[in-house]
């Protein structure tokens, strides 16, 4: 999904107050840590995660693991963090996307 820059905006401002869910450590990165990602997305559409000093993988590297799912946009990386979004397919999830679309 392509944003617009006042889509991004309002991402950024939205996920300026949470709390990294997910984190990057030594284990790297596995289809499994991405299904769980992708779960996460599902039910919260706008997540942070954060890359360990252990790990081995850099932020460019997390970045294009992520978007191999077509479907999770990377809307910003702050230092080790990355900031996820993703619309959720159950309508009763979508509070974001909705808001989002509206931005057009």
């Amino acid at each position: 999904m392509d944003l617009k820059g006042k889509q991004k905006h309002f991402l950024r401002s939205e996920a300026h107050s949470l709390r990294p869910l997910f984190s990057v450590g030594k284990n790297g990165l596995t289809e499994t840590w991405l299904d769980q990602l992708t779960g996460a997305l599902e039910k919260r559409e706008l997540i942070k995660v954060n890359l360990l000093q252990s790990a081995d993988a850099t932020v460019a590297e997390a970045k294009t693991f992520i978007e191999k799912n077509p479907r999770i946009t990377v809307v910003q990386t702050i230092g080790h963090t990355l900031v996820l979004f993703m619309p959720a397919t159950d309508p009763d999830n979508q509070r974001l996307s909705k808001k989002v679309a509206a931005l057009v």
